[in-house]
């Protein structure tokens, strides 16, 4: 996270770790890639073992005595320390930013979005996007092709497809309010309980 807020800070017009994909530029840069089905790690990154085991880098007169089990958090911090780590430098990771949520406990956005599809297929949430469109050819042009978030969502054995729409390019007065879906799929209907009808 430290380095990434870094190379955010020095490079602001061309990297960001924003995590929402709505509010991202340029080159996203990732720190949250230390999930146990992933395989990128980062210079000191802690895996997730029992044992905490931490990616840590090597000189080469150290690769034929290396013990992966000795690269554990406390080894890997103390090994930062004794080489100059980012503390020295001021480069301490951040605190992660703070949650904003609406009364229902969810992520509230920052930025003016708009949802136009939810579907089963991409095919047919696209086709839900264009009729939109066509209804608010004022508004496309003022969108750039980065708010056009088109996501695969993963649903209980298969995705589906969620179109928003960033609107911060669109002047204030000009921004259409959130409509009835195109295509408005529910990705979890299958899992509710049948409706009691006695």
């Amino acid at each position: 996270m430290a380095l990434a807020r870094e190379v955010e800070r020095r490079v602001p017009d061309l990297a960001t770790s924003k995590w929402w994909k709505e509010e991202r530029h340029g080159v996203f840069l990732d720190y949250n890639q230390n999930a146990k089905d992933r395989t990128v790690a980062s210079v000191y990154s802690v895996r997730p073992t029992a044992d905490a085991r931490v990616s840590t880098p090597l000189l080469w007169n150290e690769v034929p005595g290396c013990r992966p089990e000795d690269r554990h958090r406390a080894a890997a911090a103390g090994r930062a320390r004794r080489s100059g780590g980012w503390h020295r430098r001021g480069l301490v990771p951040l605190p992660a930013p703070g949650k904003t949520s609406g009364p229902t406990r969810r992520r509230r956005s920052s930025v003016p979005l708009i949802e136009v599809a939810r579907s089963g297929t991409q095919a047919e949430a696209m086709a839900g996007l264009e009729r939109w469109k066509a209804r608010h050819a004022d508004v496309w042009p003022y969108l750039e092709p980065a708010d056009a978030l088109v996501d695969s969502m993963r649903g209980r054995s298969s995705t589906w497809t969620r179109i928003r729409l960033n609107l911060r390019h669109v002047p204030e007065g000009q921004r259409p309010p959130q409509e009835p879906l195109e295509v408005d799929y529910d990705p979890w209907a299958d899992a509710k309980p049948p409706h009691d009808q006695s």
